[in-house]
C-alpha cells in the first residue's frame, strides 16, 4: 500500500560540520525501526556515512538518501555534508527538497557554514524547522542559542519547547503547546518516553510562551486571527496547522531542542517534522519552459499529470553502475521504460527503480510524484538534467554549480596506470559536477581541480581506494583570474589570401571592466549590415574562447564587457571561422592595452580558539595578508573571523594546529575576487 502524497514528507538535515547531522539521521533511522542498532559517528559506524573516509574522518562527504516510516507518514531524509569544501552536496539536495532541518550545536549556535547553509535554503526557497542537539555539553543553552539563530539568521525563529536541566543534568522536555513534560530514560537508548503534566514552577514560563506562539500564529492565518479576536477556544490542533502553513511560506521557524548522542528529543522531532513541515502538495507546483517554444509550463504535483524529474546527484555503484539520484515532481513512471532528457535532448531507458536506504538498496516498480528513488540504467544523465515525458518535454532550473578555486596535478606512480585513473577521474566528475579534470598539454600534466585541501584529498584518496589507483600529487595551486582596470577601442583584421578562397574577418570592440563577480558579457552594437547577422555569434564565440586564456599568466578572464560596434566583411572570403580569429586577436591587443590585472580567490575564514591563543592566531592571519574583521567569545573560547588570499591559506590546518598544540579548528569558504597587490603579482607571475 503506498503513502497518499499528503503524509510524504521530502526533508533534509543540514547545518554547519559536527553540529551532529548524521547521528541526528542515525537516531531517526533507530526510533524509526530502519535500523535495529544505533550507529556512532565517532566509532565510524553510522549507517548514513557509509564511505570509508566518512567513516574515517567522521564527518559527511556525499549527501546519503534513506527513507523511513513514523506515525503513517514516508519520510524521505538526505544527509548532507556540513564541511564547506563539499557545499555542492548541500545545495544540490537543497534544490530538490520540501523542508529542512537546520541543525545547530547548543553550545557553538550559528557557525560559520550554518550561514552559508541557510543562505542556500533561503536561495531554493526551503521552507525550515530548527533543532538546537547537544543540550548535554558544557556551555550548552536552548534558549541562548534560539537568540544567536534570530541575530544572525531569522527573525521568525520560534521556541517550541523547554529544556529540562542544563548540561549533564538534562533530563526531559517540556512541549509548550500541549505543557507535558517528555522524560528518557537512559537504561533504552530513550525509546520508551515518560510524558506527565509539567512542573507547576514552569507554568509562567509556558504560558508565556504559548502566547507567544499562539500570536505568531495568527500572524500565519487569518481565520484563527479572527477566532483570537474574538475570544473564541483555539485548540492545539489549530494552532499546530496555521504554523505549518507559516512553515510552508517562511514567515515562522519552529525550533526544537534535545542531545541526539544522549537520545533525548528526536521522537519529540520526528513529530515535528510531520507536524510543521509541508508534503509536496503543500509546496508551489514546479515550474520550467519547453524547450520546443520556450514558453513557461508548470506541472502540479499529480501522479495523473506528465512526468517530469530532476536529476540531483549521480553515484557510481560497484554492484549496480552508475546511480541517478532523481526528485520526482509530477506523473510517474515504471521500471523498463523510456523517459526523455530535456537539457541533452535524448531518450534513454530507466532498466530498475531503486529506493536507497543509505547504501542498501529496494527494488521498486514505479515511481511517482513526490518521490526520491534512484535510476539505474541512464548513460548519459548527468547532475541538473531534467527527465520528463517525450510528448510533453519541461526543461527545470538547473542545479548552481560553482567554480573550483584550487588545482594540483595528478599522475599515476604506474605508467601502465594512466588510463584507469582517468576512467576514475571522469567517474569522479560525473558524480561531483564541482570537480574537475583536463590535461595540460603544454606541461604534459593531468590537473585537478576543486573547492579546498580537503576536496581534492578526498578525491585522490577515492581514487586510490575505489580505483585502485595509486597517485604523486603536485604542488596545490591557487586559480588566480585576469581583467581588465580600463575602457579601450580596438580593431581586429584577419585577412588571408592564398590559392583559391581567402578568409576575410573586421571587427572593432570596446572592451570596458565590469563589477566583481560579473563574469563576461558581450553586446553586439552593429547597426548598418557592416556585419552580416550569421557571423555574429562567431565574434561571440571567438572572445570567448580567447578569454579562457589571458595574457598576464595564461589564466581565464572575467568580469568585463565586450561591445561589437563596427567591422567589415567580404562577400566572398568572410566565414564565421575568420570572424572568430578576428575577435580573438582583437580581444588579446585590447587586454593589453587595458591595464590588465591578476585576481586572487579571498576566503572567509573562521578560527575557533582558546583565548590564551588569540594573540597568536590573530598576529598569524594578518602575516598571511588576513584582514580581521571581528572577534567573538564563545566560553572560554575566542571566534575569529577574517577575509585571508586563499594563496596564503595553504597548509594552513598544519601550522593552526602546532600553534595550538591541536586545540583549534577552522573553516573557511570562498569570498569573492580582489585584485592582487603589485608585488604580490610579480611574484606569482614570476617576475
Amino acid at each position: 500500500m503506498s503513502t497518499p502524497l499528503d503524509r510524504y514528507r521530502n526533508i533534509g538535515i543540514a547545518a554547519h560540520i559536527d553540529a551532529g547531522k548524521t547521528t541526528v539521521t542515525e537516531r531517526i533511522l533507530f526510533y524509526t525501526g530502519v535500523s535495529h542498532k544505533i550507529g556512532e559517528v565517532h566509532e565510524g559506524e553510522a549507517v548514513m556515512d557509509w564511505m570509508e573516509q566518512e567513516r574515517e574522518r567522521g564527518i559527511t562527504i556525499t549527501s546519503a538518501a534513506t527513507t523511513c516510516f513514523w506515525k503513517d507518514h514516508q519520510i524521505n531524509i538526505l544527509d548532507t555534508p556540513g564541511h564547506v569544501d563539499f557545499t555542492i552536496e548541500v545545495g544540490r539536495s537543497l534544490r530538490v527538497l520540501d523542508g529542512a532541518v537546520g541543525v545547530f550545536c547548543g553550545v557553538a549556535g550559528v557557525q560559520p557554514q550554518s550561514e552559508t547553509v541557510w543562505r542556500q535554503a533561503d536561495r531554493y526557497k526551503v521552507p525550515r524547522i530548527i533543532f538546537v542537539n547537544k543540550l548535554d555539553r558544557v556551555g550548552a543553552d536552548f534558549f541562548k542559542a534560539v537568540e544567536d539563530i534570530r541575530g544572525k539568521l531569522t527573525k521568525n525563529i520560534l521556541a517550541m519547547q523547554i529544556a529540562i536541566g542544563a548540561e549533564e543534568n538534562f533530563s526531559g522536555i517540556i512541549d509548550v503547546l500541549s505543557s507535558k513534560l517528555h522524560e528518557f530514560k537512559d537504561e533504552d537508548k530513550g525509546a520508551n518516553v515518560d510524558v506527565k503534566d509539567a512542573p507547576p514552577e514552569y507554568s509562567e514560563k509556558i504560558k508565556e510562551m504559548r502566547q507567544n506562539i499562539l500570536e505568531k500564529a495568527c500572524d500565519c492565518d487569518e481565520e484563527l486571527a479572527e477566532k483570537f479576536l474574538e475570544d473564541k477556544p483555539i485548540s492545539t490542533e489549530e494552532i499546530k496547522a496555521a504554523l505549518r502553513k507559516g512553515v510552508a511560506n517562511r514567515d515562522v521557524v519552529p525550533a526544537f531542542c534535545g542531545t541526539a548522542l544522549k537520545n533525548k528529543g528526536i521522537q519529540l522531532l520526528l513529530d515535528a517534522i510531520i507536524d510543521y513541515l509541508p508534503s509536496p502538495l503543500d509546496v508551489p507546483s514546479i515550474v520550467g519552459v519547453d524547450p520546443n517554444s520556450d514558453k513557461e509550463v508548470e506541472r502540479k504535483v499529480d501522479p495523473k499529470e506528465p512526468f517530469s524529474a530532476l536529476v540531483f546527484k549521480v553515484m557510481t555503484d560497484q554492484y549496480v553502475g552508475v546511480l541517478n539520484f532523481v526528485r520526482v515532481y509530477s506523473g510517474q513512471l515504471k521500471a523498463g521504460s523510456y523517459v526523455y532528457n530535456a537539457t541533452r535532448d535524448k531518450k534513454e531507458r530507466v532498466s530498475r527503480l531503486i529506493r536507497m536506504h543509505s547504501d542498501k538498496r529496494e527494488e521498486i516498480s514505479s515511481v511517482s510524484a513526490g518521490d526520491i528513488a534512484a535510476f539505474v540504467g541512464l548513460k548519459e544523465a548527468t547532475t541538473g538534467d531534467t527527465l520528463c515525458d517525450e510528448k510533453r518535454p519541461i526543461l527545470l532550473e538547473s542545479i548552481e554549480i560553482p567554480d573550483p578555486v584550487i588545482s594540483t596535478s595528478v599522475e599515476p606512480k604506474s605508467k601502465l596506470d594512466y588510463d584507469k585513473m582517468c576512467a576514475g577521474l571522469r567517474k569522479l566528475m560525473r558524480e561531483d559536477p564541482s570537480f574537475q579534470f583536463t590535461y595540460d598539454k603544454e606541461t604534459n600534466q593531468t590537473v585537478i581541480r576543486g573547492m579546498g585541501e580537503l576536496h581534492l584529498e578526498i578525491i585522490v584518496d577515492r581514487l586510490k581506494r575505489e580505483h585502485s589507483v595509486e597517485v604523486d600529487q603536485g604542488g596545490l595551486r591557487v586559480a588566480y583570474r585576469e581583467t581588465i582596470q580600463r575602457t579601450v577601442k580596438v580593431e581586429g583584421k584577419y585577412v588571408k589570401q592564398s590559392g583559391g578562397r581567402g578568409q576575410y574577418g573586421h571587427v572593432w570592440l570596446e572592451l570596458e571592466p565590469l563589477p566583481r563577480g560579473e563574469g563576461f558579457k558581450f553586446v553586439d552594437k552593429i547597426v548598418g549590415g557592416s556585419i552580416p547577422r550569421e557571423f555574429i555569434p562567431a565574434v561571440a564565440k571567438g572572445v570567448e574562447e580567447a578569454s579562457k586564456s589571458g595574457i598576464l599568466g595564461g589564466y581565464t578572464a572575467v568580469d568585463f564587457q565586450v561591445k561589437l560596434y563596427d567591422g567589415s566583411f567580404h562577400d566572398v572570403d568572410s566565414s564565421e571561422m575568420a570572424f572568430k580569429v578576428a575577435a580573438s586577436m582583437a580581444f588579446k591587443r585590447g587586454m593589453t592595452e587595458a591595464s590588465p590585472v591578476l585576481l586572487e580567490p579571498i576566503m572567509m575564514v573562521e578560527v575557533d580558539t582558546p583565548e590564551k591563543y588569540m594573540g597568536d592566531v590573530m598576529g598569524d592571519l594578518s602575516s598571511r595578508r588576513g584582514r580581521i574583521l571581528g572577534m567573538e567569545a564563545r566560553a572560554d573560547r575566542q571566534i575569529i573571523k577574517a577575509e585571508v588570499p586563499l594563496a596564503e591559506m595553504l597548509g594552513y590546518a598544519t601550522s593552526l594546529r602546532s600553534m595550538t598544540q591541536g586545540r583549534s579548528g577552522y573553516s573557511m569558504e570562498f569570498e569573492c575576487y580582489r585584485e592582487v597587490p603589485k608585488s604580490k603579482q610579480d611574484e606569482v607571475l614570476g617576475k
